[in-house]
């Protein structure tokens, strides 16, 4: 029985590396163990061609024009089919690697947990991939929230996850990040749903192109997520409702 892998990549001005990432997924590997992978790219009002180079490699494109890395991911996984049984979401810019794809499924697949949250820290960064600022960074909100939230997490900013579609559909009501904190608000307000999060270590290579992270700003807004989640509670919210009208479709492509 072949089982539906849907993977969103929110991309803002990746022109340079999005290709290289959709070309590197292992589709064939992916194939004989039993996952059909679609690759959904986000563009998130990008000035460059990123749009046009991950059409061409491939992609499913949608667009999104609020700037945001949670604007992005929030649209991307409102438009995907109710037919999914995984999701993936890693970034455009070649840091993840596409070929640890299954190593990422296969807990989700073995019912071992409803999340997998890749580790950077556990895992692989060659060359200079992470400055060390963002690491001692990374290091302290990684065991803030191991300590506070009681979540089974070694790499806290990672953008590599996967989820069981049903857990993801549960999660998504309650995003409201609209930027780099996204990351952050989805692990607290998973742990506070009580999700059986995993942390698999991954490879983090340096990435193509410019960052669009901006370290102090971008921190303390990850700190205000951090402390604003201490008081969340779950409420009954209206499970997602997908969105159709902005998604390039191959048949479009191909017309």
């Amino acid at each position: 029985m072949i089982e539906k892998v849907a993977v969103v990549i929110p991309c803002y001005n990746e022109a340079e590396g999005i290709a290289k990432v959709i070309k590197k997924f292992p589709y064939k590997k992916l194939e004989k163990a039993g996952f059909q992978v679609t690759i959904y790219v986000v563009d998130n009002n990008s000035r460059d061609e990123t749009a046009k180079v991950a059409r061409q490699a491939g992609a499913i494109v949608i667009e999104e024009k609020k700037k945001g890395k949670g604007n992005a991911l929030r649209t991307g996984f409102a438009s995907l089919p109710d037919d999914i049984d995984y999701v993936a979401m890693l970034d455009g810019d070649d840091t993840y690697s596409p070929k640890e794809l299954l190593r990422m499924i296969e807990p989700l697949h073995n019912n071992f947990s409803d999340v997998v949250i890749g580790s950077r820290l556990g895992g692989k960064m060659t060359g200079d991939s992470m400055k060390l600022f963002n690491r001692l960074g990374n290091w302290l909100f990684t065991h803030l929230v191991r300590y506070v939230y009681r979540a089974n997490v070694t790499d806290v900013l990672t953008g590599y996850f996967a989820w069981k579609k049903k857990a993801l559909d549960e999660l998504y009501p309650h995003l409201v990040s609209d930027g780099f904190a996204i990351e952050m608000e989805m692990i607290t307000k998973m742990a506070k749903l009580n999700f059986e999060i995993t942390s698999v270590p991954i490879s983090y290579d340096e990435r193509a192109g410019e960052s669009n992270l901006r370290p102090v700003h971008d921190g303390w807004r990850i700190l205000k997520m951090f402390i604003r989640n201490l008081s969340w509670e779950a409420k009954r919210v209206v499970a997602i409702e997908p969105i159709t009208d902005t998604i390039d479709t191959k048949i479009e492509e191909t017309a």
